[in-house]
């Protein structure tokens, strides 16, 4: 497991010691990933146009295939959702 996101190594570094995280945060700061997997999206922010990550879960096969994707996700029940698909 991993996770990737726009933000810089540093910022990644706080985040993974705040929420103690038992995986590796790679840093996409040129979007390359997040446009690839289609997530970098325009996003409606308190009235504004701003582009932005849309949360997402990719699980990838030991054979480098996409097997399901989840998208737009919401904390509340996903961490299930996804170990169901694992299982």
């Amino acid at each position: 497991m991993l996770g990737i996101s726009p933000d810089k190594p540093e910022a990644q570094k706080k985040f993974a010691e705040k929420y103690k995280l038992n995986f590796p945060l790679l840093s996409d700061t040129e979007k390359e990933v997040a446009k690839m997997f289609d997530v970098w999206k325009e996003k409606n922010m308190y009235g504004k146009k701003v582009m932005g990550i849309e949360r997402s879960t990719f699980v990838i096969g030991p054979d480098g295939k996409l097997q399901q994707e989840f998208r737009k996700v919401k904390v509340e029940g996903h961490a299930n959702a996804v170990l169901c698909t694992l299982r």
